[in-house]
């Protein structure tokens, strides 16, 4: 007699009404052959603590967690790997055994997106934001080698916090507070928009980061998967900059979320097929 249970994967955030990974891991389950599925559930703050506490009664396989939620998480969990405990924010989570163990995919998913296009060994880098997307970023960026960051964020408690999370990882670190805006130095070799700043459906939502010094030769990245083409990216293109947008750091992310939970390896052309049918859907 067939088996009609289902494991179980999730994705916890406020909001994901515009959040696309379900399309995406779902048909990398199906063309492995395996019969999973993925939930996407809008999770309150105040709800994180019960819904980690459910995820446990109900034997998800894992998790994963988007805003506001990577670095909350932290404290409901039973333990962190390397990655996620030097970022200090958890992106995936992964059952072992009867234990919660938190990862970050974010970092690794974005340096991975970002060395098929350029080295990162003695890059000049701005990153915009100080939450669990910056943090994983810029503790990547910092290990890989980059020469110079300068985190730029509108309060200043989390810049420091970042800045302190960094001290001693790259040789030359700044902390900005964002006020009006930021003219981005020309020495500049990578731009970071990692916050959620153009995020559907405030989609004109202006970055406030002035590209001018940088035209036409640094890289510009945003984090933002929907839409796939920010204005952001549509400003930094018309600048003559080359840009990364989110979808590609999203189905790296993915891939490695889904190898972690299952043990097999997805095809990433599965995964980009899905999320350019789900984006051409809606």
């Amino acid at each position: 007699m067939p088996g009609f249970r289902q494991e179980l994967v999730a994705l916890f955030g406020q909001p994901v009404e515009e959040n696309p990974t379900q399309a995406m891991v779902e048909a990398a389950f199906g063309a492995a052959g395996l019969d999973w599925r993925y939930l996407t559930i809008e999770v309150a703050p105040e709800g994180l603590a019960d819904a980690v506490r459910g995820a446990r009664a109900m034997g998800f396989r894992g998790f994963n967690c988007t805003i506001p939620h990577k670095v909350a998480v932290v404290e409901h969990l039973d333990r962190l790997s390397h990655a996620a405990t030097l970022i200090g924010a958890v992106n995936t989570v992964v059952r072992r055994g009867d234990a919660l163990v938190g990862e970050n995919t974010d970092g690794a998913g974005f340096l991975a997106v970002l060395r098929s296009r350029r080295d990162p060994a003695g890059m000049r880098a701005v990153i915009l934001g100080a939450g669990g997307a910056a943090r994983a970023i810029a503790v990547e960026l910092a290990l890989a080698g980059a020469a110079s960051l300068t985190v730029v964020n509108r309060g200043a408690g989390r810049g420091r916090e970042l800045g302190a999370l960094l001290a001693g990882l790259v040789g030359e670190l700044s902390v900005v507070e964002l006020g009006g805006g930021f003219r981005v130095a020309a020495e500049t070799d990578l731009v970071v928009n990692a916050t959620s700043i153009g995020l559907f459906p405030d989609v004109e939502a202006e970055v406030t980061l002035d590209l001018a010094e940088v035209a036409g030769r640094a890289l510009v990245a945003d984090v933002i998967p929907n839409p796939p083409e920010t204005r952001f990216l549509r400003e930094a293109a018309s600048l003559g900059c080359e840009t990364l947008d989110g979808l590609e750091m999203l189905v790296e992310q993915g891939r490695i979320g889904f190898r972690l939970w299952t043990g097999a390896e997805p095809d990433p052309a599965v995964m980009r097929e899905a999320l350019r049918r789900a984006f051409a859907a809606s």
